[in-house]
């Protein structure tokens, strides 16, 4: 999906890959991040969105929750992290990364509530009057009161399965009712995802039901006394998506796949200016018949895998069809559409959520001076593992 848009904005960082396959710095089934190459593009759309008074807080698990880009971009001046679930939350916490929005997508347990409490989250969304009352409940214990933001739905909006919660806007006054009886909360905010997607038809990045249901929730909120309330919009959230995001009235929005230059905006777009800025790397396993095969876990079925270059380097490698493995099976292998040597190097690029796959990262700095650094090797969940 992202293959030649990789070659032509970040080729150094393919070269980098095959090379450090081929020596064995790295293994196979290993995404290279390049370190560089995410702080350009975060500053890039930190000077458009502060340019527009929006704040942003980098969103991480499609890059492996991980710290040390967390680190780097909170210096950087971001607003902190979103952890959409509270396995990142506290991966960011015990690394010392500031945490912006927490529970968006994952509501936090119970038994979670202190750790990240502790770390004094900007603001945390909540789905419930229950989860509420836990938050308040704990923040008190910790003496101070936590800002939250509720997640509004109406009835037009689009949802994600496995992604549903969150208060009806056509009962939202009865909610907040029984919300400023909890105490050690306060309200601070509205959000919903997604609140922009792009278009193939239109080749543009277009606006959800959900955005006007945020501005709505905030409309009776500010009805009621409260101001300076965040109005979060996040989905596709790029350079691009800031005059966007700013028109329909978003204060906060939340990069990603903005952050590698891997949206699927970019892929209409590849003038755009964020660089790609990771590939995954395999090696030629095996063959059979008239294919190979090349080692795999790091499949995302939402990846729009296509095409691979196989090689010991850019000019010399050929392109490849790639067949990923059935939605319903492991990803041991991807299969080739050709019979190439065992051993030989496998550069992909496409459209993934590190954080749900089995492989290693590793996060290179200096490229863009020409001067490598291998910086670690983590899991996919933030942890180092050398």
């Amino acid at each position: 999906m992202f293959l030649d848009r990789l070659v032509e904005t970040n080729r150094p960082l393919a070269e980098l890959a095959l090379a450090w396959e081929a020596d064995g710095k790295i293994l196979p089934d290993t995404y290279l991040i390049d370190l560089d190459m995410v702080c350009r593009n975060a500053a890039i759309m930190k000077a458009a969105a502060d340019g527009a008074g929006i704040s942003l807080y980098f969103m991480l698990k499609q890059l492996g929750r991980n710290p040390l880009l967390g680190q780097r971009l909170a210096e950087l001046g971001l607003s902190g992290a979103v952890c959409v679930d509270f396995r990142e939350a506290l991966v960011m916490a015990e690394a010392g990364v500031p945490l912006g929005n927490v529970g968006h997508l994952v509501q936090t347990p119970h038994a979670a509530l202190g750790r990240i409490l502790a770390a004094r989250p900007e603001i945390m969304t909540v789905y419930s009057v229950e989860k509420a009352a836990e938050v308040g409940a704990e923040a008190e214990r910790q003496g101070f009161v936590q800002p939250i933001m509720l997640r509004v739905l109406g009835k037009d909006d689009t949802l994600y399965s496995g992604q549903y919660g969150g208060f009806a806007l056509d009962g939202l006054g009865r909610v907040v009712d029984a919300l400023e009886k909890v105490a050690g909360v306060r309200i601070a905010g509205v959000c919903s995802f997604p609140c922009l997607l792009f278009s193939e038809e239109s080749g543009e990045l277009e606006p959800q039901p959900n955005a006007q249901t945020v501005r709505e929730a905030a409309e009776l909120l500010k009805a009621r006394g409260y101001d300076g309330l965040q109005l979060n919009m996040p989905s596709a959230s790029c350079a691009h998506a800031v005059p966007i995001v700013a028109a329909l009235g978003g204060t906060h929005m939340e990069p990603g796949h903005g952050l590698s230059g891997t949206t699927p905006y970019h892929v209409a777009h590849p003038g755009e200016p964020e660089g790609v800025a990771y590939v995954y790397v395999s090696e030629i396993s095996h063959g059979l018949a008239n294919v190979s095969y090349c080692y795999g876990g790091g499949h995302y079925r939402r990846g729009h895998l296509r095409s691979a270059l196989v090689g010991s380097s850019i000019d010399s490698a050929c392109r490849v069809e790639v067949t990923p493995p059935t939605d319903e099976s492991i990803d041991y292998h991807f299969e080739l559409s050709r019979c190439l040597p065992v051993g030989e190097p496998v550069l992909m690029c496409f459209r993934t959520q590190l954080f749900v796959t089995r492989s290693e990262v590793a996060v290179v700095s200096g490229i863009s001076e020409g001067k490598p650094c291998l910086e670690g090797i983590f899991d996919t969940q933030g942890r180092r593992v050398r």
